[in-house]
């Protein structure tokens, strides 16, 4: 990452996109943390790309020793009044620059790679210094070929799947992953790629989903566990890919 970027305003609104929406909070987040359970290690955590500590208070009851990594300095502290209480060692920081004197049983990198300008690089930190040597890395990006993508292209909206819109720059993004590009880039910083599969069947943009679920009667919950199951079957048209990765 360049320090000449301005982190806290990447993670404002832009008029192209929302930097999250209901939808991140109410609908992956539950199915992102559904989607580990059955692979957490016992003990401590870390959290890379923390935000304002939403997820990391999902993670809370599972991993009470949790270290949050974050480069806005506005966002690690709401993070920390939102969290204020709980086991949580935070560092603002860029990954690039991060010190830290030990290694976790857990790591957590969820929609944060796509962020970063050369990701093999932090990849190779998670697994050569970060990383125990029975840990596990759960590591989320937003999919190049979610049909709501798919769709979009065939709209105009955007190039090809894979492009990295005006939005999504405005946001830091520097590549939109799908899982060949995800897999390669996790090879090549040493990873070991345990599991594979993607989180949450997803043929509507974010925005189309909030408006949905804020109906309240369009859709329901067994609507959308229909929608995460189906993701297993159909990894590359979830909303997100997902690799699980150990020591390599």
């Amino acid at each position: 990452m360049s320090a000449n970027r301005n982190y806290t305003a990447e993670t404002k609104d832009n008029d192209d996109r929302q930097y999250f929406y209901g939808f991140d909070y109410d609908v992956m987040h539950p199915y992102m943390l559904k989607s580990f359970l059955p692979y957490l290690r016992e003990g401590n955590a870390m959290e890379m790309g923390s935000f304002e500590g939403a997820f990391t208070k999902r993670l809370l009851p599972y991993m009470p020793d949790m270290t949050c990594a974050e480069v806005s300095t506005e966002a690690i502290e709401k993070a920390k009044a939102e969290l204020e209480g709980h086991n949580v060692e935070f560092h603002n920081s860029l990954f690039e620059d991060l010190t830290l004197n030990k290694k976790f049983k857990n790591i957590f990198m969820c929609h944060v790679l796509e962020h970063v300008s050369d990701p093999v690089s932090v990849l190779k930190r998670v697994n050569d210094e970060w990383l125990d040597d029975d840990g596990r890395f759960f590591l989320v990006c937003p999919n190049a070929n979610a049909p709501s993508r798919q769709i979009a292209v065939k709209m105009g909206l955007i190039s090809h799947n894979a492009a990295v819109t005006k939005g999504e720059e405005d946001h830091g993004h520097h590549i939109t992953y799908s899982l060949d590009t995800l897999e390669r880039d996790a090879r090549k910083a040493g990873l070991k790629i345990v599991q594979r599969s993607g989180i949450f069947f997803k043929a509507m943009a974010n925005f189309q989903f909030d408006k949905i679920l804020a109906a309240g009667d369009i859709i329901s919950p067994e609507y959308l566990e229909g929608c995460y199951e189906l993701g297993h079957i159909y990894p590359d048209l979830c909303a997100s890919i997902f690799l699980m990765c150990e020591k390599g």
